[in-house]
């Protein structure tokens, strides 16, 4: 057989083991929970009519439920399909119920504390998805009828889940009495909504024989495209240099262009804060905002450089002396940097170019902070507006 025809009949085999084993990848439903917490909320309803199974579905006359939330549990439920459980239960014998054969004269209160290990049948059956059975034995203590009694339980239901950590839980406990006389046996019937956490999952048996068949698939893919790789090797490494050395040339010239552009950007940047900066700052008198014809003309001269570079965006401080209150001389600064800011408007300069920055007496330029003796000129110093390229 040619090399071409060899080349051709693998690829055709690959193509289908890929789209054999798109088909056949795991999903959610492939997954289970294999042990978790669960916690739930819910209510529970007592049928103690004394025929534990012949009025069992007698609702008006034999079961018995509080129009709240009356029953909690907490639990702990393992790989190999155990689970164990806390539960606590309020209720409450209503008159006229029938309880141990007879009519009760008057509501008498409930109260459970139940520990059970139950068995998922899923184990037994095969995974069911969102039905989730198991059956369980238990004991416990109940104060029912004004009379204490520990109890031998067992237990049979079912969960069905809405979603990973959401699901309802519904259950019937069968509760007899540890020998205590005319403590009667009785039917506890339990829905309540479910919490899920703390889970871990893992694969049901279709998924792990899922798991099994793609491991195969996999392997063989690998045949291919090992027998593959071997007739095409040379060709994609000569290719692939070719490729590395067209885009590390493409690469060091775009860093080239790029430093260049950064290099002439400062470049400009810095001739631009160097002009501006020989211009000087604009002083004002104490307690003054108001600029002077000296100040206008540096101000005349600072419109002029913005008018000539349009991409520029100008930052103007303004300072005071340490002279006067805090809060007074960040009022003059910004009265100060106003004023500044509003002359170059005046020249032309649109308000959106120009930022503005009021600081006080919080950035003096020399050592006249009030604690040593500074003549006017030292504290003129001071009183300025200061201008940076904030942006090009």
């Amino acid at each position: 057989m040619s090399s071409f025809r060899q080349l051709l009949v693998l690829s055709i085999s690959l193509l289908v083991t890929i789209g054999y084993s798109q088909d056949l990848q795991l999903t959610a439903k492939d997954s289970i929970v294999t042990s978790s917490w669960m916690f739930t909320v819910g209510t529970n309803i007592v049928d103690d009519a004394g025929d534990e199974f012949g009025g069992s579905l007698n609702v008006q006359d034999n079961w018995n439920a509080v129009p709240f939330p009356s029953r909690i549990s907490i639990g702990r439920y393992f790989k190999n399909g155990l689970g164990l459980e806390a539960i606590g239960t309020y209720n409450r014998y209503r008159e006229n119920k029938i309880i141990d054969g007879l009519v009760n004269p008057e509501d008498i209160d409930y109260f459970g504390l139940d520990f059970r290990v139950t068995y998922d049948l899923n184990l037994i059956l095969g995974e069911t998805g969102w039905f989730d059975p198991f059956v369980g034995v238990g004991a416990g203590f109940t104060d029912a009828n004004n009379q204490g009694r520990g109890t031998y339980n067992a237990i049979i239901g079912f969960r069905t889940w809405l979603s990973d950590r959401i699901g309802l839980d519904f259950n019937s406990t069968g509760k007899w009495a540890m020998n205590i006389d005319k403590a009667s046996n009785h039917i506890q019937h339990a829905v309540g909504v479910i919490y899920q956490f703390d889970a871990e999952k893992g694969l049901s048996p279709k998924g792990e024989e899922k798991l099994a068949l793609l491991q195969e698939i996999e392997k063989e893919q690998q045949r291919l495209q090992d027998s593959i790789a071997v007739a095409e090797q040379a060709e994609r490494e000569a290719k692939a240099l070719e490729e590395r050395l067209r885009k590390a040339e493409q690469a060091a010239q775009l860093a080239a262009e790029e430093k260049a552009k950064l290099e002439a950007k400062n470049a400009r940047r810095n001739a631009l804060q160097k002009q501006i900066k020989d211009l000087g700052n604009v002083y004002f008198n104490l307690n003054s905002s108001y600029l002077n014809q000296r100040d206008k003309l540096v101000l005349d001269q600072l419109a002029e450089i913005i008018e000539q570079n349009p991409d520029m965006i100008l930052l103007v401080t303004s300072h005071t002396d340490s002279r006067g209150s805090e809060k007074y001389n960040l009022w003059l600064s910004e009265r100060r940097v106003e004023r500044t800011s509003q002359y170059l408007v005046t020249k032309g300069i649109k308000p959106e170019r120009i930022k503005t920055k009021a600081f006080g007496e919080s950035q003096l330029t020399n050592e006249c902070d009030g604690s040593v003796y500074c003549t006017e000129e030292k504290h003129r110093q001071n009183r300025r507006s200061e201008f940076e390229i904030l942006k090009l």
